[in-house]
C-alpha cells in the first residue's frame, strides 16, 4: 500500500492527532518522523482524551507497531508519565517502538533551552523549553546521544565524559547554573535502558520490512508548515522539519513511496509561540473563537493566536507538500458566525503576496480579505457533505479553490466519529 503522510499545513495544532488516530485504526505502522515532546497531539476516542506528545497517535489500534523515528529527539523522563496515563485508560503500548538513531533528549538540553530562550530578552522565540531545539543542536554538532547508546553502557558513559564538561561550562560561566554530575547521568541512563532497552529497533530492518510486506504506512508529521525549520518563519520555528519531505528523512521511507499527503488546517487559523500572524484577530471576534475552539496549547497550556483562515499560507503549504487531501478540522467553531473572512493575500507597502514571504516581510504583512456569509445551526451532527448547512458548503469549497487542493476529510467535533471521510464527500 501507498505511504500516507499527514502533517501541519499551518502554524501547528491543527488536529493532527485525531487525524492520525482515525486513519490508525487500518494501519501497520505508525512513525512519528520528527519533533520531541514539544509536540502535543490531543486524541479523543472511546479510551478517552489523551494528550501525546512522544508516543504516536496510532498506539490505539492494538495491532499496529508505533514507532518513534530516527528524526524525532525523544525525553525517556518525559516519557514515563505519558505512557502512565495510557494505560491506565486500559489502551495496550506492546507496539510501542523507538528507534536506536533517535537521540535523546538529556537534563542539560531541557536547561540550556530555558536558559537560553530568557536570555533572547526581546527577541525570545517562546519554545516549549523541552529541550528540542538543544538536542538537535548536538545531533548537528555530532556530540548527541542516541537511544542506542543505551544498550552500551560504557559507550553511553565515553560520550557523556565528551560532552558533558562543556555543557557544563556553558551552565556556570553563560548562565550561572549549577554543573550536573556525570554519575546521575549515568544511573540516569541505565535506568532508561532497564525501562525502555527492550524497545529500541533498527528502523530500516523494521521500516522496509513493513513495505516489502505492503503494509499500510502512515508518517505522522508535528507543528506546522510554517514552523519548518527552513521554510517557516525562521527564527520563530521548530528545530527540525515539519514537511512531507521531512518524513521521508526521519521516517527512513524511500520518497517515492510517498504517495499520499494529507494537509491538515483548522477552518482559522491559531499558533502558539512568538513571530509574524497576518491574519490574526486581536478582537472580541478572536476572543470568542479562542474560548470556542479551547485554544490553548496542549504542551504548555498557553491561550494559542487566533485569527481568520489564511490561504496563502495554508497554499504555501501545498506548494511544498503537494497535498493529495486537505483535512479540516473544527469547522464547527465557526457555527453561528455571521460573516467568515479568509485571508487571500499580504500586502508589504505596495508589493502585493500570494505566497509567503521572508519573516522580516511577513512581519510588515497586510492581510486582504474575502468575505464570505456564514451559517445558522449546527455541524456537529454531520456525518456526511450532505448533512452540512449550505453555507459551511460554500465555505469549504471556496477554501478549496484558494489552496488548489481537494478536501479529504472534515471535523465537526472532537470526537473520532465526527469526522465526515472522503467517501462521503460529494
Amino acid at each position: 500500500m501507498p505511504v500516507t503522510a499527514i502533517v501541519g499545513a499551518q502554524w501547528g495544532d491543527e488536529g493532527k492527532g485525531k487525524i492520525t488516530d482515525l486513519l490508525a485504526q487500518e494501519a501497520d505502522l505508525v512513525i512519528r518522523y520528527g519533533g520531541g515532546s514539544n509536540a502535543g497531539h490531543t486524541v479523543i476516542n472511546d479510551f478517552g482524551e489523551f494528550k501525546l506528545h512522544l508516543v504516536p497517535s496510532g498506539i490505539f489500534n492494538s495491532t499496529a507497531i508505533s514507532l518513534v523515528g530516527t528524526g524525532t529527539v525523544v525525553d525517556l523522563d518525559f516519557l514515563g508519565p505519558e505512557l502512565d496515563h495510557i494505560r491506565a485508560a486500559g489502551v495496550s503500548t506492546d507496539g510501542l517502538r523507538f528507534s536506536s538513531r533517535s537521540h535523546l533528549t538529556m537534563p542539560y538540553h531541557l536547561l540550556l533551552d530555558r536558559l537560553g530562550d530568557e536570555a533572547r530578552n526581546s527577541f525570545v522565540i517562546g519554545t516549549t523549553r523541552r529541550g528540542v531545539g538543544p538536542t538537535y543542536v548536538d545531533k548537528a554538532d555530532r556530540v548527541g546521544i542516541q537511544a542506542g547508546d543505551l544498550l552500551d553502557p560504557a559507550l553511553f558513559r565515553r560520550k557523556l565524559e565528551l560532552v558533558l564538561p562543556a555543557k557544563n561550562k556553558q551552565l556556570r560561566d553563560v548562565h550561572g547554573a549549577e554543573a550536573i554530575k556525570l554519575e546521575e547521568l549515568v544511573e540516569k541512563g541505565e535506568a532508561w535502558r532497564r525501562l525502555y532497552g527492550h524497545l529500541i529497533v533498527d528502523q530500516v530492518e523494521l521500516v522496509h520490512a513493513a513495505l516489502q510486506n505492503d503494509d499500510y504506512v502512515l508518517l505522522e508529521g508535528q507543528l506546522g508548515a510554517l514552523r519548518d525549520l527552513d521554510w517557516g518563519t525562521y527564527p520563530f520555528v521548530t528545530s527540525s522539519t515539519t514537511v512531507a519531505g521531512g518524513g521521508a528523512v526521519g521516517g527512513g521511507i524511500p520518497p517515492m513511496c510517498i504517495a499520499k499527503v494529507v494537509g491538515v488546517v483548522k477552518a482559522y487559523t491559531s499558533a502558539v509561540g512568538e513571530g509574524p500572524l497576518p491574519a490574526e484577530l486581536h478582537d472580541e471576534t478572536g476572543k470568542r473563537l479562542r474560548e470556542r475552539g479551547a485554544e490553548f496549547g496542549a504542551t504548555t497550556g498557553r491561550p494559542r493566536r487566533v485569527g481568520w483562515f489564511d490561504a496563502v499560507a495554508t497554499r504555501y503549504a501545498h506548494l511544498l507538500n503537494n497535498f493529495t487531501g486537505i483535512a479540516v478540522t473544527k469547522l464547527d467553531v465557526l457555527d453561528g458566525e455571521p460573516t467568515l473572512k479568509i485571508c487571500t493575500s499580504y500586502m508589504v507597502g505596495e508589493r502585493r503576496y500570494h505566497t509567503v514571504p521572508g519573516t522580516a516581510e511577513l512581519e510588515r504583512a497586510v492581510p486582504e480579505y474575502e468575505e464570505i456569509e456564514g451559517w445558522e445551526g449546527s455541524c456537529a451532527d454531520a456525518r456526511s457533505w450532505k448533512d452540512l448547512p449550505v453555507g459551511a458548503k460554500a465555505y469549504l469549497s471556496r477554501l478549496e479553490e484558494l489552496v488548489g487542493a481537494p478536501i479529504s476529510h472534515v471535523s465537526v467535533g472532537p470526537a473520532r466519529e465526527q469526522t465526515i471521510l472522503q467517501a462521503g464527500m460529494r
